[in-house]
């Protein structure tokens, strides 16, 4: 089987390249080694000024124009007169955007592996039936998440890696809460997510400042603090990379997560792979495609990077940072969505 673009990935990333450049009436195959389109770790929160323009606004759980956050010193109430952020379920979104896909002319298989990755071929195996296939290609789009095995095929390391615990519990809460404290989660931060029926209970750290044990140990002793007894409840984790080195390898192209543009700042991924999976379409259709909305992409992703590096020194910086950005966000010399990914 030969196809114009394969992609190895069906996450918003992967399912966006495809609707783009089936759009342009390229043949495009999306191959996802789930059996199931949209369910990931994920905490499920959409920035309203960057996504609301690519996400239905239907999708949305609830919205949340009051953001509160916790310091060990300040407790702070940010209010917009629009939302700035909303939920989503991942598997709605999932699904949705691979109808936009299909009905755009992609085709999405499911439960299929990618065994090995050849110049201009994959051997892929099917889960169910055992099947080995070769589907030969002109152009490659890696949009499988923060172990890529397209990234590993181009021989990229990844070292730069947050870590994101997550908690799905039943629940009706109406408050977003954001809960920043070094001596707990390093550099990253726990977080409160309202769904429509289930709340999100997680935390976020930067790997270098907080291994797995140690996060998931400090996430269980505050969510008790908080009312939250998780210990009757599933954890799921996942790496977040953020070891941005490239994205357009001539005919191969990596996006989202497998090209490390989650934010290693808040570890903020769907937008990133969006963007970054509509824009390896429209430059796979046109070389000469304008590269403005990746360069301020990466751009953005440069400037929470360092940030990181920067609180990641010591603990003392770390959380005096914390501290003079939630007085920024409390005085208005800080705004939100300064802190977003968006561009």
């Amino acid at each position: 089987m030969h196809v114009h673009t394969l992609i190895i990935g069906a996450g918003p990333g992967g399912l966006a390249c495809a609707r783009t450049l089936a759009e342009k009436k390229i043949s495009t195959l999306v191959l996802e080694r789930k059996k199931i389109i949209g369910p990931k770790v994920c905490a499920g929160g959409i920035t309203w000024s960057g996504l609301i323009s690519r996400v239905p606004e239907e999708l949305a759980e609830k919205s949340f124009p009051i953001q509160h956050i916790r310091t060990p010193w300040q407790k702070v109430r940010i209010a917009e007169q629009t939302p700035i952020i909303a939920t989503v379920n991942r598997e709605k979104l999932g699904q949705q955007m691979a109808r936009q896909a299909m009905e755009a002319g992609a085709i999405i298989r499911t439960g299929v592996i990618v065994r090995t990755i050849k110049k201009r071929a994959v051997l892929v195996q099917d889960r169910t039936s055992g099947k080995n296939e070769e589907i030969s290609f002109d152009y490659l789009v890696g949009a499988d998440g923060s172990s890529s095995l397209v990234r590993r095929h181009l021989g990229l390391p990844s070292r730069r890696l947050g870590i994101g615990i997550n908690y799905q519990i039943p629940g009706n809460l109406k408050q977003m809460e954001w809960h920043l404290n070094n001596r707990l989660f390093g550099n990253g931060y726990a977080w409160i997510f309202p769904h429509s029926d289930t709340v999100s209970i997680g935390a976020y750290a930067d790997k270098e400042t907080r291994g797995p044990t140690e996060l998931k140990t400090s996430l269980l002793s505050w969510a008790a603090s908080q009312g939250f007894e998780l210990d009757n409840h599933r954890a799921r984790a996942e790496y977040i990379n953020y070891d941005f080195q490239g994205w357009n390898f001539g005919h191969t192209f990596l996006i989202g997560d497998a090209a490390g543009l989650a934010s290693g700042l808040t570890g903020e991924g769907i937008y990133p792979a969006i963007v970054s999976g509509e824009q390896a379409a429209l430059t796979i259709v046109d070389q000469n495609h304008n590269r403005n909305i990746m360069d301020r992409l990466i751009g953005k992703h440069d400037q929470h990077s360092r940030m990181v590096k920067l609180s990641a020194k010591n603990g003392f910086l770390n959380s005096l940072l914390a501290e003079l950005v939630t007085l920024g966000l409390r005085s208005g010399m800080v705004k939100f969505n300064k802190l977003e990914m968006a561009v």
